[in-house]
């Protein structure tokens, strides 16, 4: 005779505060006794306080099944039925779980990437200091030994990392020229330093970030503006100073370290490596970051120490070098290319390219320095001015990237 026709209704309002108010309201039916005392309706309405992460939103057609038992709010929230987006339990519980994220992730220290960017031009300047106090040694024997270290420290990294030794099938040609060039430049640097005044081969060598925005133009199709025009040509006025060809300059050539003739072998090996260096990055920037930076590192010791190995025996310029200091400087030399490589990549992993290589510009500074005072040698006006145009020209083409990626972002 008589049906009871429950109707359950119920709403849940996040307030700001973090409280959620949930309404429940019953209606009940009953023909029976609707004769008898005339009312027809009999309304219950339940309000829970509670806090952020205990609210349930419940939708049925059955009031004892809602209600659970002893009308308590657990056994509504395990009879759960409200859909993810309306549901404020889980719009609570992941805005707390952001908020304990954000406090609990580390902030970074500003300038960080900076200071790594110091230490690996610091390191690299060291090099080329030592580089040049070795005596008896050809370059491309001691390019040879760096090679045979770094491959030593570099494959341990290799198995801790579980890289493997050749890398992504469809990357292994651009490796191998990563590694040819690379190692090509690194030779090219220390038979400059070995030739020329030391701080005249690192400028040179500095150049490389111009030559870098012109063959990114050329092989990757990067936009090519007119200030990377004139920033090369303040480069090679730069070079073209440091070197004075006799065409150009005459006779003046106070300050030239040793024989002409060698002075511009030099000069001819440092812009050579300068424009290896900018091929370097060019196949660094096709390959991107599908491959692990030490497998990188990897072939480029691979590769150069079998070049400079056949290279020094066709040459017959093989020798070990008779003093002791010699051969710990050597080693030297391996442990701090794999310091300035490792500071040098994770400058970049957390500061942007640009503010980099304006830091990378103190290596000019260090190596007139460490010119004047470990090798007694003080800089011409020549050589200062070829300076301040390679570093002017540089500084020109960083600030111009770090202006574009700017705006972009």
């Amino acid at each position: 005779m008589g049906d009871c026709n429950h109707s359950t209704h119920e709403r849940a309002l996040s307030i700001e505060d973090g409280v959620s108010v949930v309404f429940h309201k019953v209606d009940s039916h009953d023909p029976n006794s609707g004769d008898e005392s005339g009312d027809d309706e009999r309304t219950a309405a339940r309000i829970h306080l509670q806090s952020n992460c205990h609210v349930s939103c419940e939708y049925g057609d059955d009031a004892e099944g809602a209600r659970g038992s002893n009308g308590s709010l657990e056994g509504s929230e395990k009879n759960s039925l409200c859909p993810p987006a309306f549901c404020v339990r889980s719009r609570l519980a992941s805005r707390d779980g952001s908020a304990r994220e954000d406090s609990e992730k580390p902030n970074r220290c500003p300038g960080l990437g900076l200071f790594y960017a110091f230490l690996s031009t610091v390191f690299f300047s060291i090099i080329a200091l030592l580089v040049k106090t070795i005596e008896g040694v050809h370059a491309i024997e001691i390019s040879a030994i760096r090679c045979f270290f770094q491959m030593l420290f570099t494959m341990p990294l290799l198995i801790y990392h579980k890289t493997g030794f050749l890398g992504p099938r469809d990357k292994r040609i651009y490796l191998v020229l990563r590694g040819f060039i690379g190692s090509n430049a690194m030779i090219l640097l220390f038979y400059a330093v070995q030739q020329m005044p030391l701080a005249d081969a690192t400028v040179i060598m500095f150049s490389n970030p111009v030559f870098t925005s012109l063959l990114a133009w050329i092989f990757l199709k990067e936009r090519c503006t007119i200030w990377d025009c004139i920033f090369t040509i303040f480069t090679i006025t730069g070079v073209l100073l440091i070197a004075r060809p006799p065409f150009l300059f005459g006779d003046h050539r106070r300050g030239i370290e040793g024989n002409y003739a060698n002075h511009i072998k030099g000069t001819i090996a440092a812009f050579a490596g300068a424009i290896g260096a900018a091929f370097t990055f060019v196949v660094l920037r096709k390959m991107g970051k599908s491959v692990h930076y030490y497998l990188s590192v990897w072939y480029y010791a691979v590769i150069g120490f079998i070049e400079c190995i056949i290279t020094v025996s066709v040459l017959g310029e093989w020798k070990i070098p008779y003093c002791g200091r010699d051969r710990w400087l050597l080693m030297l030399i391996a442990v701090l290319g794999i310091a300035g490589q490792s500071f040098l990549t994770k400058a970049l992993q957390i500061e942007k390219a640009g503010p980099v290589a304006l830091m990378r510009t103190i290596d000019v500074v260090l190596a007139f320095t460490f010119q004047f005072i470990f090798l007694n040698r003080a800089p011409t006006m020549w050589s200062l001015g070829g300076a301040l145009c390679v570093v002017a020209s540089t500084s020109g083409v960083a600030l111009q990237k770090w202006y574009s990626s700017s705006r972009k972002s």
